[in-house]
């Protein structure tokens, strides 16, 4: 049995009580508190004060890295400390105390947007890759920890249509409030920013159901992403609707056809160099966008144009 728990938790060689015996909450809460303040520490030594918008201010690669390492120690406990059911009312004022909760989850959104912005550094190579970047290429961002097994997609949609049923002036839940919850939480990273926009075109106090939010964020969604194509087919002169087919073909196969590409940009009558810039230039926009609309699935053949 120690065996068996050992290979299953990777601690293989201890025996089962050291694995699965935690400690008790005052010294976890002794603990979280030393690494809120170890990296209020590192905070300072940056020049910088510990709060959410500062963590923007951090300089270079390196010093991100850092706040992300720190923060990640400091979410793992508080994830250990919602775990504990038996804490009593001063046990629970101190962890907040320690760091507010608004505040907390605040460092959320800053934390989830900076591993993002390294995540999306990864792999990179030659004048693309980071002066940090064999440790940008170690980090393991444990997004598992930011992502709630209570708020799913369904609980947002149906908070946001209490939102807007709720009177001007008698919210339970501030808009602002209500954006930072999604944007804490790793799950909703692919679509954070549709979500606070939607939100921020609702009008508190002008009641909708859920299947009325649900139906009005796919609208808006649609929308949105039209005009960002539309953007996108103006900077590089081609015909909105064209581009828009191509996308929703890609999408509806999930298949990516160098081919299609090809066709797209033929009106141009491009020499074979000329069509071929063309093509990267177009595709590093299209390739967010893309992955974005796939939302987690895979497209067949698109690797090559990631390069």
């Amino acid at each position: 049995m120690d065996t068996a728990i050992g290979l299953f938790s990777g601690e293989a060689g201890k025996p089962a009580k050291e694995i699965w015996l935690v400690d008790k909450a005052p010294v976890v809460i002794e603990k979280y508190e030393k690494a809120v303040a170890a990296m209020g520490q590192y905070m300072q030594q940056n020049g910088l004060v510990c709060e959410p918008q500062a963590v923007y201010n951090l300089k270079g690669d390196a010093a991100r890295i850092q706040f992300i390492n720190r923060f990640k120690e400091v979410q793992r406990l508080k994830t250990q400390l919602d775990q504990y059911t038996d804490l009593d009312e001063a046990q629970k004022q101190k962890i907040n105390a320690i760091l507010p909760e608004d505040e907390l989850r605040s460092l959320r959104c800053s934390y989830l947007e900076t591993a993002q912005r390294l995540k999306t550094q990864q792999g990179k190579t030659g004048e693309e890759a980071s002066d940090a970047q064999d440790a940008i290429e170690q980090l393991d961002f444990e997004f598992v920890l930011f992502a709630s097994a209570v708020i799913d997609y369904d609980y947002i949609m149906a908070l946001i249509a209490r939102y807007s049923q709720q009177t001007p002036g008698k919210q339970k839940m501030s808009r602002e409030q209500l954006i930072g919850l999604i944007q804490s939480d790793a799950k909703f990273m692919d679509e954070r920013d549709d979500i606070a926009d939607y939100i921020n075109t609702l009008e508190a106090g002008k009641a909708l159901d859920e299947q009325a939010i649900r139906a009005g964020f796919e609208r808006f969604k649609a929308d949105k992403h039209a005009r960002q194509l539309a953007e996108v087919a103006g900077k590089h002169g081609l015909d909105a609707a064209a581009l828009q087919g191509f996308v929703e073909g890609i999408l509806r196969r999930m298949v990516f056809d160098g081919d299609q590409l090809s066709d797209l940009l033929a009106p141009q009558g491009l020499g074979w160099k000329a069509r071929t810039q063309k093509e990267l230039a177009l595709m590093e926009e299209l390739i967010p966008l893309l992955k974005k609309l796939a939302q987690g699935r895979e497209i067949s053949g698109l690797g090559a144009y990631e390069q």
